[in-house]
């Protein structure tokens, strides 16, 4: 166990809560909004003044890095102990669009306090979740009577999550030895709500692509025609519905190769959450639940792969009838993948199941988004039992795990680095992240604090 006296953290923490505070604030007014290039200067200067901050904080190293897009900050602190294990904290310090008109009942970039939370823009989503590591970093120093943190600590904090991280995986390629870590730790997510404190331990990976059909070089009449030559409506209709078997599974061939199976602890943990599946419904704004059988709607949402079709068109699509053939029909479908999947493998599957249905006389046209890898960690890694024991100290109760049914760029940090991949985050559902009066709550804030403060230890001691 680390030497971090718990009572030492809470006092540190409470003592400096108001400065933390205020400067969390300053920095939400910065409109960091990396989608619209109006704010282009706005992303520069939320680098900027995080760069500033940490190196106040006491980071001897404080960089921002280009990219062809927004920049990312850098940060580093070495430990004393040449043997300490290196942390790579991950981040982003842009934020969604937001209008007052959008619904929001105060100026989303000036942020107030109303009923113990703090409301504006980034607030959960991503500043508050990346900022209490500064004050986490200063009260583990505090607690312990260093000088230097127990593990070697480093964190990137990209400027274009909220735009897809166009640049984020050449960033870490070009960077690779300045970011090399034992683990990365990401500070982009969530718990299962404010009573139940969890650790995530994966995300899913993505795969999408968009199936187009071509029949006719032109939309044809369908009584002089029909019948007598290929209809890429109907054969994308007959493409899509052989899309997934009569069990829900997808029916792609070596879809499921290699997938790494649910274990029974992993699906007695999900049991334990408190998961209400009409509340469930309600959020997903529907009546029923559906899936691969056999398996419980967070395993589904969690853990298993999915095929999705997002979008479908093709022919007239005005009011009336309109009696044609039409020239072509698409299809956008997209893959959420698991631990064990690899997306180049299903990439080619799809693409050969896709066009084995292509029927003679048509064309088609296949066509792939950059994929996203999948990371999982294993409950009985040190380092992320290490995680689990460090919040379960600030928040004196048993800690639960979950897992993220969405995709992101964590994943390319797990591939480039070679490190596992871990999660630390404190925002809840209610937090309305990339909605109007996002907000974060401010003792689950406070906890974060003090978990980081417990976490450099904990994973000094579990990783040597």
């Amino acid at each position: 166990m680390s030497d971090t006296p718990d009572s030492a953290v809470r006092t540190y923490t409470q003592k400096h809560r108001a400065a933390f505070l205020d400067d969390l604030a300053e920095w939400l007014r910065i409109p960091s909004v990396s989608a619209q290039p109006e704010h282009d200067g706005d992303v520069r200067r939320s680098a900027e003044w995080l760069s500033d901050k940490l190196a106040e904080t006491g980071f001897p190293v404080a960089e921002v890095w280009e990219t062809p897009g927004a920049p990312a900050v850098f940060a580093e602190w070495p430990s004393q102990d040449p043997d300490a294990p290196v942390v790579l904290v991950y981040g982003h310090h842009d934020v969604q669009p937001a209008a007052r008109e959008d619904g929001w009942n105060s100026d989303p970039f000036e942020p107030v306090i109303r009923d113990g939370r703090m409301y504006g823009r980034g607030a959960a989503d991503d500043k508050g979740q990346v900022f209490f590591h500064t004050l986490g970093v200063r009260a583990h120093l505090a607690a312990t009577g260093r000088t230097t943190p127990a593990v070697h600590l480093k964190l990137l904090v990209e400027g274009e999550e909220e735009s897809g991280s166009p640049h984020f995986r050449a960033l870490a390629e070009e960077r690779a030895a300045r970011l090399a870590a034992d683990v990365v730790i990401v500070s982009d997510t969530g718990m299962w709500d404010e009573n139940t404190p969890t650790v995530c331990t994966g995300m899913r990976g993505l795969a999408e692509c968009e199936i187009e059909l071509t029949g006719p070089a032109q939309d044809i009449h369908s009584g002089s025609f029909g019948g007598a030559v290929p209809n890429p409506a109907t054969a994308l209709a007959r493409l899509v519905a052989a899309l997934h078997d009569e069990d829900g599974r997808v029916a792609v061939p070596g879809f499921y190769d290699g997938v790494t199976e649910l274990t029974e602890t992993e699906r007695e943990l999900f049991a334990q959450l408190p998961f209400d599946e009409d509340t469930w419904l309600r959020t997903a704004s529907s009546r029923a639940t559906a899936g691969e059988a056999g398996y419980s709607t967070l395993e589904r949402v969690w853990a298993r792969p999915t095929a999705e079709v997002n979008g479908i068109g093709g022919g007239y699509q005005g009011a009336g009838s309109k009696t044609v053939i039409p020239s072509s029909a698409f299809v956008k479908l997209s893959f959420r993948l698991v631990a064990g999947q690899d997306p180049e493998r299903i990439q080619e599957a799809v693409r050969a199941w896709a066009e084995a249905r292509v029927p003679a006389g048509a064309g088609h046209r296949i066509t792939f988004s950059p994929a996203t890898r999948p990371c999982l960690t294993p409950l009985d890694h040190p380092a992320l039992q290490a995680v689990a024991r460090a919040m379960g100290r600030a928040f004196g109760t048993k800690i639960l795990f979950t897992r993220e049914g969405g995709s992101g760029p964590a994943a390319d940090l797990q591939d480039v680095l070679g490190a596992p991949v871990l999660f630390l985050g404190i925002s809840v559902p209610s937090d309305g992240w990339h909605g109007p009066d996002e907000k974060v709550e401010l003792d689950l804030l406070l906890k974060g604090v003090e978990t980081t403060a417990h976490l450099w230890g904990e994973l000094a001691t579990a990783l040597r």
